[in-house]
């Protein structure tokens, strides 16, 4: 059986920055790999630190350059869209999308997986509504690439608003998207699932953030994880955690 020539595309969002978008990112890829999938992660936008882009390198073996996976790149740590101005840098939906399929029609090399299909991970740049150029942000490129989309969540007071308000504007996303000519490569976006991750320190809202948010946004999946460690941001670290991992990894995709 020969895999799928249309790569899975996977897009992590996030109800704000520094909620665990790249934990995330790095579990689900370093997941894929391991089981023999052909499985890649792009961060197509970074402003500030390259620690993210650069974690996201270290686990692919070399087969992206930092620059392919990360292909905008701005010092500041301020929006895209404002660091561009700064630089008088001109970026086009059509070229972030360019690079993105670049990256996405690469066949990776691996043994067969139970998931027989490339799969392209892209990790957002804080919040859905975040301007990432003149005239588009992270909710737009989502509805052009009509990919399946996660959102992850702190689970800490002031959750179940950023939660709810992030699933709501992804849910005129796909509203809109269903009403769009539909692309013979590209499938109808999927119900985006919600991934609450557990912080060091819980407050008193953190027992019961994850039972009202599944109330409240079915039928909208709501998974938790657990907290990893302090240091959980390196290579080493990622690949320790993906067994505990493991079980909420799986519910996200299959």
């Amino acid at each position: 059986m020969t895999p799928s020539t249309q790569p899975r595309v996977i897009f992590i969002t996030g109800t704000d920055t520094g909620v665990g978008k790249t934990v995330l990112t790095s579990l689900l890829l370093c997941y894929l790999r391991r089981a023999g999938c052909r499985a890649l992660a792009m961060k197509p936008f970074c402003s500030g630190s390259r620690a993210d882009a650069k974690l996201l390198h270290a686990l692919q073996d070399g087969e992206l350059t930092l620059d392919e996976l990360n292909p905008f790149y701005f010092p500041e740590p301020v929006a895209p869209v404002v660091a561009a101005r700064k630089d008088g840098r001109s970026i086009r939906l059509r070229d972030v999308l360019a690079r993105i399929q670049a990256v996405a029609s690469r066949e990776v090399a691996g043994p067969k997986s139970k998931i027989n299909q490339n799969v392209l991970i892209i990790e957002g740049s804080g919040g859905l509504l975040v301007p990432l150029a003149e005239g588009f942000d992270v909710r737009a490129l989502i509805r052009s690439l009509r990919c399946e989309v996660l959102v992850v969540a702190r689970n800490r007071l002031g959750t179940i608003n950023h939660t709810l308000l992030t699933v709501q504007a992804l849910q005129t996303t796909a509203l809109h998207a269903a009403h769009v000519p539909q692309r013979a490569s590209r499938p109808p976006p999927s119900r985006p699932k919600v991934v609450l991750m557990n912080p060091r320190t819980r407050d008193y809202s953190s027992s019961s953030n994850a039972a009202i948010l599944t109330e409240l946004l079915s039928p909208v999946p709501l998974l938790t994880l657990p907290f990893l460690g302090p240091r959980c941001c390196t290579p080493t670290a990622i690949k320790k955690s993906v067994p505990r991992a493991k079980e909420t990894l799986e519910q996200i995709l299959f």
